[in-house]
């Protein structure tokens, strides 16, 4: 089953803009939509909290082909 559903919701080979992605609801999605296997693009207000964030979740999932952030 669980495959299954690996393959119903995996996001491998999709690019995903995410808008307010240094804090709150935007880094909780980037997070889970990166884990799912999508590029992440982050978008914020504050270019030294994106750069924080965008480190954090290249350490995380790394930044090789179909999955990280931008």
């Amino acid at each position: 089953m669980s495959s299954y559903l690996d393959s119903l919701f995996a996001l491998d080979g999709r690019v995903a803009l995410i808008t307010g992605g240094s804090s709150g609801i935007g880094w909780g999605i980037a997070r889970a939509l990166s884990g799912a296997g999508a590029q992440v693009v982050l978008v914020a207000r504050d270019a030294a909290r994106l750069g924080d964030c965008a480190a954090r979740l290249r350490a995380a999932v790394g930044a090789g082909p179909g999955g990280g952030a931008a």
